[in-house]
Formats: C-alpha cells, sequence, structure tokens
C-alpha cells in the first residue's frame, strides 16, 4: 500500500474511532436525560395518583383503585403500579413485561440496557399515612428515542466522516504530491531515464528530498555522459581519422574484412581509391590549414556519395589515400559523381606546383563480385592507382565497369518469386552464454539468417541475391517473411528458445507495417521468446522513429536489441533514449580482442557503459577460443561466430 493511502487509512481509522466514541458518550449522554426522564414522569404519576386515591385507600375501596389504575395503565406509558395500604397490604398490583418498542433491534436493546426506576410516594388522608403508591415508567419511548437519535447520529457523522476522508485524502495527496514525482524518478532512473521535478514543493522536508533525488539524476546523467564521451574519445583515437573523421586504416580494414569476409552479405560491388601526390609538396604550396582543407574536402565527397548507399565503407587508409566500397555498381551515378569530383580537385591543383607527371592527384576504381575477400579488393585497387599513375590520367574506370555485377533477368525472377512466395530458407547461428561450458551449453538466442535456394536447390548466401532484393525493393517483404515464419515457429515449438530477427530501416517505415507486426504479435503472443533487432547505423540515422518502435513492441514482451555495435562515428550515446535490452558489438571490434590491448579496452569500456544501463552485451564474429576467454574476462554476456559451427537450418 502506497504511502499516501495508508495516511488516508490512518485518518479513516481515527475518524471511525470519533465516530465511535461519540456516540458512546452521546448514547450515555442521552440514556442518563432519558432515565431522569422516565424517573421525573414515574414520581408525578405517583403523587397524582396518591393526592386523588387516598379517601380510598383509606377505606381500602379496591374497586375504584383498580378503575383508576387501570384508566391511568392502560395508557401504555408504565410497566407497573402498586398499591399498598398503611399495613403494606397490597390493594392493588398491575405490571406488563418489559418492551423496547418495534422498531428497536433486539442487538441495540441488550448493547444499551434500560432499567426505568421505580417511584414510590406516601399517601396521607386527614393527616394520617393510610397506604403508599410505587409507579415504574416504561422504558419503550426512551429505547425509540435512543435509538432514533443514534441513527441520526451515525448517519450524520458517517457522512461527515466520508467528506472529511474525502477533504483529507485530496489535501494528503496534493501535499505529498512531490513524493509521487520522486517515485516516479527513481523508477525512471531504473530504467535508465533521468526526470527532473521542476515544481519544487514549499515543505521544508519535502523540499530537501526532491532537490536531492534531482541532484542524484543530474549527477547520474553527467557520469554517464562523461562515460561516453571518454569512451568515444577513446574510439575515435583508435579507428578514426583525426583529419577527416573518416575510418582510419585499421578501421577500413576491419569494416571491409568484417563485410566481405566475414558476412558475406555485401554483394558485388567497386572500390574507389583516391590517391593524392606528393603530399609534402602540397602542404609546402598551399600550407598546413589549406592543405587540410583540401583532404578534408576530398574526404567530405566520397562520404557523400557512399551515403547513397548501403551499406558503405569509406576510410582514409594514409595520408595521401582514400577508399570508399560501394555496394552495387550505378555506373552513371559514380562516373557523374567522380568527374565533378576530379574536375573540383582540378581547379584546386591550380594553386599547386606541378608534378613530375602532371596530376596531383589519381582516381581508380574497381568492381568485384560476390565471392571477393577484403584483400583482393584492396589489392586490385592499388594495382589499379600503380596503372593510373603510369597512365597520368586523373580518372581511371575499369573497361567492364558493370558486366560482373549485374544480375541477369532469370536470377531477378528467380529471387522475386520466392519472397512473394515466401519461399525462404531459414537458418541460424546462436549467441552462446559467458557461463556457458562444454558440457552445458546455454543458448541465450539464436538469430535467424535468411537464404534464397538456388535453382539447384541451394541456399545462397546474402551476397548473392541481397544486391537484387534492394534493387526490386523487396527488403520489407523478405523482412515480413522472415519475421512470419520466426513467430510461427515459435507457436509450433513452445518449449525452443529465443529467435532474433534483423529488420532494415526501410520495413519500420514502410505504411502499415506497424499495424501488421502489432497483429501478428497479437495472433501468436511470442512475448519475451522473440527479439527484433536493428542496425546500428539505422537506428543512429532515425532516432526518434526507432524509439516510437521500441516503445511499440515494449507492452508485447517482444525484445530489443541493436547489431553492428560500435562502429557508427556518432558514438553510442543514442542508448540513452532507445534503451535496447542488448547490443551486439560489431565483429571489427572483437576480432582482434585478443591481441589489440586498445580493442581490448573499448569493448570493456562498452560493456561497462551498458552494464550501467542494464543492457547485455553479446559480441559477433568470434572465431577463435581466446576471443572468447579474453572477452570473459572482460564480462562479455554472450558470444556469437564460426567457433561454434557454421549456420545451421532452422528446423
Amino acid at each position: 500500500m502506497s504511502l499516501v493511502n495508508q495516511l488516508i487509512a490512518a485518518v479513516f481509522a481515527v475518524l471511525i474511532g470519533l465516530v465511535a466514541g461519540t456516540l458512546f458518550i452521546m448514547s450515555d449522554s442521552s440514556k442518563n436525560m432519558l432515565l431522569t426522564q422516565l424517573e421525573s414522569h414515574g414520581q408525578d404519576t405517583a403523587t397524582h395518583l396518591g393526592l386523588y386515591l387516598a379517601p380510598y385507600v383509606a377505606d381500602k375501596d379496591t374497586a375504584t383503585i383498580e378503575a383508576t389504575v387501570n384508566a391511568i395503565f392502560d395508557s401504555g406509558f408504565y410497566q407497573k403500579i402498586v398499591i399498598r395500604s398503611a399495613d403494606n397490604e397490597t390493594l392493588f398490583e398491575t405490571s406488563t413485561l418489559p418492551q423496547s418498542g418495534k422498531s428497536v433491534p433486539d442487538w441495540f436493546v441488550s448493547l444499551v440496557q434500560l432499567t426505568p426506576p421505580s417511584m414510590s410516594r406516601e399517601i396521607s388522608f386527614q393527616w394520617r399515612k393510610v397506604g403508599s403508591v410505587l409507579v415504574q415508567s416504561r422504558a419503550d419511548y426512551a429505547y425509540s428515542q435512543l435509538w432514533q437519535g443514534a441513527q441520526n447520529t451515525l448517519i450524520l457523522f458517517v457522512s461527515l466522516s466520508l467528506l472529511s476522508v474525502l477533504l483529507l485524502s485530496t489535501l494528503i495527496r496534493y501535499i505529498l504530491s512531490p513524493l509521487r514525482g520522486v517515485e516516479e524518478q527513481a523508477q525512471a532512473l531504473a530504467e535508465r531515464q533521468y526526470i527532473e521535478q521542476e515544481n519544487i514543493p514549499k515543505t521544508r522536508e519535502l523540499k530537501r528530498v526532491v532537490l536531492a533525488m534531482n541532484s542524484m539524476v543530474k549527477r547520474v546523467q553527467k557520469m554517464f555522459a562523461e562515460q561516453s564521451l571518454h569512451i568515444e574519445e577513446l574510439r575515435k583515437t583508435a579507428y578514426q581519422d583525426n583529419l577527416t573523421g573518416l575510418a582510419n586504416q585499421r578501421s577500413t580494414m576491419a569494416l571491409l574484412s568484417d563485410w566481405l569476409d566475414n558476412r558475406q552479405e555485401f554483394g558485388p560491388g567497386c572500390c574507389i581509391y583516391l590517391h593524392v601526390n606528393d603530399l609534402q609538396a602540397l602542404n609546402s604550396a598551399l600550407g598546413e590549414e589549406e592543405a587540410n582543407n583540401y583532404l578534408k574536402h576530398i574526404g567530405g565527397t566520397l562520404s557523400k556519395l557512399a551515403m547513397r548507399f548501403d551499406p558503405n565503407i569509406v576510410g582514409r587508409l594514409t595520408g595521401s589515400d582514400f577508399a570508399a566500397i560501394l555496394p552495387t555498381v550505378d555506373e552513371e551515378l559514380i562516373k557523374r559523381e567522380l568527374n565533378a569530383l576530379a574536375a573540383q580537385l582540378t581547379t584546386q591543383s591550380n594553386f599547386i606546383s606541378p608534378q613530375d607527371d602532371g596530376m596531383p592527384f589519381h582516381i581508380a576504381v574497381t568492381t568485384f563480385d560476390t565471392l571477393a575477400s577484403a584483400n583482393l579488393v584492396m589489392s586490385d585497387a592499388k594495382l589499379a592507382i600503380q596503372v593510373a599513375k603510369k597512365q597520368s590520367t586523373a580518372l581511371l574506370l575499369p573497361d567492364t565497369f558493370t558486366g560482373s555485377t549485374v544480375a541477369s533477368e532469370s536470377w531477378q525472377q528467380h529471387v522475386a518469386k520466392a519472397i512473394q512466395n515466401k519461399n525462404i530458407f531459414i537458418q541460424f547461428q546462436p549467441v552462446f552464454s559467458s557461463h556457458s561450458t562444454q558440457d552445458n551449453p546455454t543458448i541465450l538466442q539464436r538469430e535467424l539468417l535468411a537464404r534464397i535456394l538456388n535453382k539447384a536447390g541451394e541456399p545462397c548466401s546474402a551476397g548473392e541475391f541481397i544486391h537484387v532484393v534492394k534493387s526490386l525493393n523487396l527488403i520489407s517483404a523478405l523482412d515480413r517473411a522472415i519475421l512470419e515464419k520466426a513467430v510461427i515457429h515459435l507457436a509450433e515449438y513452445p518449449e525452443g528458445g529465443p529467435l532474433t530477427v534483423n529488420l532494415s530501416q526501410q520495413t519500420i517505415h514502410e505504411d502499415g507495417f506497424s499495424t501488421w507486426i502489432t497483429q501478428l504479435l497479437k495472433q501468436y503472443a511470442p512475448g519475451n521468446r522473440l527479439n527484433i533487432e536493428i542496425n546500428e547505423t539505422a537506428a543512429l540515422n532515425d532516432i526518434e522513429h526507432i524509439v516510437w518502435f521500441r516503445n511499440l513492441l515494449r507492452p508485447t514482451g517482444v525484445q530489443f536489441g541493436v547489431d553492428n555495435f560500435g562502429v557508427h562515428p556518432s558514438g553510442f550515446s543514442y542508448l540513452y533514449s532507445v534503451q535496447p535490452n542488448y547490443i551486439k558489438i560489431d565483429g571489427s571490434l572483437s576480432r582482434e580482442v585478443d591481441t589489440s590491448a586498445e580493442d581490448r579496452f573499448l569493448i570493456s569500456s562498452l560493456i561497462t557503459a551498458a552494464h550501467s544501463l542494464d543492457i547485455q552485451v553479446y559480441a559477433e564474429r568470434v572465431e577463435r577460443n581466446e576471443q572468447v576467454q579474453q572477452l570473459n574476462l572482460l564480462k562479455i554476456d554472450g558470444t556469437q561466430g564460426f567457433l561454434y559451427g557454421q549456420p545451421e537450418a532452422l528446423n
């Protein structure tokens, strides 16, 4: 019971006690008053009878005495009348049983005992005592009056008590309303939300409590902000180029390797490699500030071009070399953008001393297919730059720009038909708890991987069909098909572990998707056995909508996670707003955790920050036991990767 309700109950109990006490006092007072009235009534009757019956008592005329007494007794106000002679001989006596009246309940009569007093009076005639009269009034009237008074008093006091309780409860709730705010602050703090009360109460004690709570909220929020800033600075130092803000060589190669070698979801694409000739001469000609602006401009232009594609990787490999890796080649768009970039750089090169080959920069474009490795892509790009330098050309394009990357019409039709018919082959990769042992493995969740069966009935990797799905605008249809298969599987196998489905930003934004998923979850009610993940880039690009979607899932019990965590340059302060149940650290950060002190420190900081918000942390792309051992030392909650085997088919 809340404090306010306890106070109201206490006040009500006091009022009940007050009513009971008042009723007792008033009843007792009324009882004494009524007994006095009965006594006076009996005494008056005895006096009048004594005066009237004096000569008849002296003559012992019993007939007259009986007629007179009966005439008075029949009025119903008397319980007993006795007439005695001087020698105490009973001349006449009449009585009736005590009654309390038909309107008075028996329990009230038993509770309130009324015994009317017997009043006597001597009878004198001609200056001598001739007898006595005894009169006892009946209690009917007294009981009726006492019962009526008790009823009226009870009704009045109950009404006043209820009104008082209502007014007092309103007043107490108003006075203690700041405590409700403190309670909401505490609950919000437990849910990783920071709320400050703006209305400060005037009551001294409550004011101190509210101010103390506001101060604590500010400190916790400041601690998290400082922790986030510290980790972000560390991440920038280790993985980001200080001048352009792009990924540095280490981060670029890690991301490229993760996409091409591990996920195999990038699909066919192209690599744009830009080399600035003789950077030292550039600094001498333009000055350090202008040269830096020149390099920033290059990096910014490549970033704008890459943002038109998803996913993309843009980085500065060395002081002179930049690279942008893009999926699915749009020949006209890339040619147009690169020609514009070359023209801009050529204009700026007019301020630079001529190079030996007459070119201040070179741009080379290479293409790759779904089977290409990260090392092969970068090796081909560097060879192409060498060719561009030998040919003294600013922009070198491949002879077969799109030949290996355009899907055949039959393959496009095959993929589209498979998605429309929901003929999706589902595999899964488990996430194992850090507390798992070889004898007792504990699976936290199974992440679902969508596969399209080729014409031979064999599952294809995502890289072989995902670009087709995007080009045909079927991402949302694919996501819906996987999600529907997941909830149906959970319904058919109620004893199975949780399943995880990745959704794209495009799907979440699709008209009608929120209604569709709400109905689906209501129909199958998977609860916390279903996890939905969003890529970190998608979360950062649209935080408000992601928060809305997260709140949409919260009442259903479905868990929410952020995939590929820790690589986006915007940092991770968004965790406070999104409040996921778990995050998955990107494989590019964990792949060298057993050999890199910088990676260990960064991951440790990320885990600490996430745990402070009650968020579970899992690591992706785990391939070696040494990685698991090191991650367990860093307090990771779970690990996922090829160390535990290849993805398996979902039965």
